[in-house]
């Protein structure tokens, strides 16, 4: 693939209906982007892509560095081989402030997709699933035992995408972001942000978007995949 073209692997209504038992080698999904986020078989923690380089932010507060991608799987990821077109820096002022702020800098990229990554201190919220209990659970049972963390003043890097409101259910429509710290220690997905001073922010806008669906996945092929707007909102916050 190209510089700055989307990479999906499944969908997110599949992990709505719970297909998570199987997926794709994590591998697979770096030869396609350097940048990006995702989950775990069965949902267990989240997943961040920096500079091409894999982590798992668990549940327990704990991250893991992947270096046995051939053998740990995805059931659901999205990455890019992000090359940013605009640099800056800037104050962001809560989830809102930050959604305000890149359509300022994009005005022309509401139907498009963007790449973000932001360097800097920040104050956040974060979540990390603790994973399925059983097979085909949802995502929205797995969420209501999701541990919930919170930072202050930790550096580190925010790494996400914004997706236009046509693909929801494909994939989160508006912003998605993880966080994972300078020191590789802590992390997850961003329920709350603001920064703490100035942050380093670089993004670039996309419209290549290429998805590879699961096969021979009796889970996948029996899930009946229907839009769940309001569930996909309520677990990504």
């Amino acid at each position: 693939m190209s510089e700055n073209e989307i990479f999906q692997y499944s969908i997110v209504s599949a992990l709505m209906d719970g297909v998570a038992s199987h997926g794709t080698p994590i591998s697979r999904v770096l030869t396609h982007g350097d940048h990006g986020l995702g989950t775990f078989r069965n949902m267990v923690g989240e997943m961040i892509v920096l500079d091409g380089e894999v982590y798992q932010m668990k549940a327990d507060g704990t991250v893991v560095h992947i270096d046995d991608p051939d053998v740990t799987v995805t059931p659901f990821a999205t990455v890019t081989r992000f090359r940013p077109t605009l640099r800056t820096r800037a104050v962001i002022e809560g989830k809102a402030g930050l959604a305000e702020y890149l359509a300022s800098l994009f005005p022309a990229a509401r139907n498009h997709f963007l790449a973000v990554k932001l360097d800097g201190v920040f104050r956040l919220k974060v979540r990390t699933a603790g994973g399925q209990v059983e097979p085909r659970e949802g995502m929205v049972s797995v969420a209501s035992r999701q541990t919930v963390h919170t930072f202050e003043g930790v550096k580190g890097t925010v790494v996400g995408f914004r997706c236009p409101e046509y693909v929801m259910g494909v994939n989160v429509a508006g912003d998605h972001f993880h966080f994972i710290s300078e020191d590789r220690q802590k992390g997850g997905h961003i329920l709350e942000l603001e920064t703490e001073g100035e942050v380093d922010v670089a993004a670039a806008q996309m419209s290549r978007f290429h998805l590879e669906l699961p096969t021979e996945d009796d889970e996948f092929n029996e899930a009946e995949l229907k839009l769940q707007a309001q569930g996909i909102k309520d677990v990504e916050g």
